[in-house]
């Protein structure tokens, strides 16, 4: 997964959409999926790792515009 819409494809698979039209929402939300996903042992570690990597990512760039 290299993009937040790279995430948001792969949890429609599961059935999971997300859009509350806050992004830091959609973010966190989106994490949280992912992780149980992960621990379910759906989603393999290296693209969890993956994943988590773009969510991290997208927050430092959201944050830097509130500056």
């Amino acid at each position: 997964m290299k993009s937040i819409y790279d995430i948001q494809q792969y949890l429609k698979q599961y059935g999971t959409y997300i859009y509350t039209t806050d992004r830091l929402v959609d973010i966190g939300l989106m994490e949280r999926e992912l992780k149980e996903l992960h621990e379910a042992q759906i989603l393999p570690h290296n693209e969890y790792i993956s994943a988590l990597f773009v969510i991290k990512q997208e927050l430092q760039k959201i944050n830097g515009k509130d500056m």
